[in-house]
Formats: C-alpha cells, sequence, structure tokens
C-alpha cells in the first residue's frame, strides 16, 4: 500500500507529465471507448452486434467511435468476404493492454455507483434548501 509521500510523488508527476499524459487519456476517456472495447475484448463482433450490446448508442456515434479507435490503434476493422459485405471489429493487443484498467475501473463503477448516486442526490437536497 502506498504512503502518503508515494500518493505525493505520483501526483506531483502527473502535473509535469499532463502534456503528454491528457492527450492519451482523451482517446480513451471518452464517452464509449471503454465499453466498446470491452464488448471486443473476449472475440472479434460485427458492428451490429457491437450496437445491439451497447444500449443507447447511436449508430453514428459507433462509427465514429469505431473509427477512431482504429486509427488510435486499439481495434482493427477486416472487411468480410459475404454478401451482403460484413465487417469485423476486433481488439488489438494495445487495445488489449487496457483490459485490465478498464475492468477494474468497471467493477469500481458497479460498487461505488449507488454511492455516488446518493451523494448526488444529496448535495442536489442541500443546494434546493440554500
Amino acid at each position: 500500500m502506498a504512503d502518503d509521500t508515494d500518493l505525493e510523488f505520483l501526483s506531483l508527476r502527473a502535473q509535469s507529465d499532463v502534456a503528454r499524459i491528457r492527450p492519451v487519456l482523451d482517446k480513451i476517456a471518452d464517452k464509449w471507448t471503454i465499453m466498446i472495447l470491452t464488448v471486443l475484448c473476449p472475440k472479434p463482433a460485427r458492428f451490429n452486434e457491437i450496437k445491439r450490446r451497447l444500449d443507447g448508442i447511436t449508430h453514428k456515434a459507433l462509427a465514429d467511435a469505431l473509427k477512431r479507435l482504429e486509427r488510435n490503434g486499439l481495434v482493427t476493422r477486416t472487411v468480410l468476404p459475404t454478401v451482403p459485405i460484413g465487417v469485423q471489429y476486433a481488439i488489438t493487443p494495445l487495445g488489449h493492454s487496457l483490459r485490465q484498467p478498464f475492468e477494474a475501473l468497471c467493477a469500481w463503477a458497479l460498487a461505488h455507483g449507488e454511492a455516488i448516486e446518493e451523494a448526488g442526490v444529496s448535495y442536489d437536497r442541500a443546494k434546493a434548501i440554500d
């Protein structure tokens, strides 16, 4: 377990490296990236299968996100020789390297989502009284 000194060092380092860290986080921490990579991690999938598994994503949002992920080297796009032509997406080794941190983040979200929701409700109630 890290002590306060270790955490302070990490915080200072993050501040000094923010110019390098932020662009990377911007590419992987958007609204859909984590969920798309989670769908593709176990096995490649076609566009419509990904869309079905991600309740609420629009066709355009998924297409744009997949293009961005392909551009950033996190997924590959393969045109399948079928009629009609199909497209399959697969996670790359670089994308797969995000599996452990994304799984940890998803587990954290499941464990703490209710507490965050309750905090928001309490905050809103307190602000309504003010």
